[in-house]
């Protein structure tokens, strides 16, 4: 592959919030994915949608069958690393089947992973029926051996020890309220930093699960008659956040709804009684979700996306 690949419009905002660094990778992604296709035997297709931290391909092998290649951006190294730890501790349990990592020594690292079908969020299915499916695979994901220190809430290199999820997204919601003043209500702001403040009072160690991070319905995908989720972040935490995490979706639906309130707690209520977890944390961690994730995404260029989290906040406001 000798020509500029097509990036997708998350990543290519990302990469432009890179400057030289960014426009360096892109420069360098043709070559780099030579020596890949080269190294795995592959022929190279056309990028995948979805994502915003890496690069997706589909390829095939010599033999005829089709592989996916994950590049990560730059500075999401360590984040591809902590991925590739997930996926070969799952060896296919919940999760798509990791088949080989390069750890790229001069950078751009990358994973070949088996093919899946298309996302759950393609199947354009009622939200119950998604919640339960993805409640389903984290049941299992949060059984995976992922081996120790591996996965934490916290960045071990920046603070040694366990650290609540909760300290993490209200430093985000901070930081990035202050880059970019006006974009978030302030008193959705301030509901998720005290929403966070609980959170993080109540968070035991001692409870936390190897959690998928992300797992929203474009992280699954179909895999035979049944889904597989993809994209690990591999944080160690309360797995109602996980659940929290897959609450903040549906965002038009909220701001729609008639009583948006009913509307989560009801998705919360099914999530809690399927998953034996607490309905008032999953909504607690949906909530600090959608604001925090409102907010990255406008960090990094897709503000007309972040808007539709932190509108749909607004209508959450007790």
């Amino acid at each position: 592959m000798t020509s500029a690949p097509r990036l997708q419009p998350l990543v290519r905002a990302r990469v432009a919030g890179l400057g030289d660094v960014g426009a360096a990778w892109v420069e360098a992604l043709p070559g780099r994915l030579g020596e890949l296709a080269a190294a795995w035997d592959l022929e190279l297709g056309r990028g995948l949608p979805g994502g915003s931290a890496s690069y997706v391909v589909r390829g095939r092998t010599g033999g005829g069958d089709e592989r996916v290649v994950k590049v990560a951006l730059p500075g999401q190294e360590a984040a591809l690393a902590r991925e590739a730890a997930v996926l070969a501790a799952a060896d296919g349990r919940g999760y798509v089947r990791l088949l080989a990592h390069d750890g790229g020594a001069d950078g751009s690292p990358a994973l070949l992973l088996e093919s899946l079908g298309p996302s759950l969020d393609a199947a354009l299915l009622p939200p119950e029926q998604v919640l339960d499916v993805v409640a389903d695979l984290l049941r299992t994901a949060w059984r995976v051996p992922v081996p120790a220190g591996t996965a934490d809430a916290g960045d071990a290199a920046v603070t040694p020890g366990p650290r609540s999820r909760a300290v993490v997204l209200a430093a985000l919601v901070r930081e990035a309220d202050a880059r970019h003043p006006g974009v978030c209500d302030p008193a959705v702001r301030d509901h998720a930093l005290t929403l966070a403040r609980d959170l993080a009072a109540t968070d035991d160690p001692g409870r936390w699960v190897p959690c998928h991070g992300d797992p929203h319905p474009a992280n699954v995908l179909r895999r035979g008659e049944g889904w597989a989720l993809v994209d690990p972040d591999g944080v160690r935490a309360d797995p109602a956040y996980d659940l929290g995490v897959l609450v903040r979706e549906w965002t038009h639906r909220v701001r729609r709804s008639e009583d948006p309130r009913a509307l989560v707690a009801g998705w919360c209520a099914r999530l809690g009684e399927r998953t034996g977890t607490d309905p008032a944390r999953i909504e607690a961690w949906g909530f600090l979700e959608r604001v925090s994730t409102g907010l990255h995404v406008v960090d990094f260029g897709a503000t007309a996306m972040g808007r539709t989290f932190l509108d749909s906040a607004v209508r959450l406001l007790p």
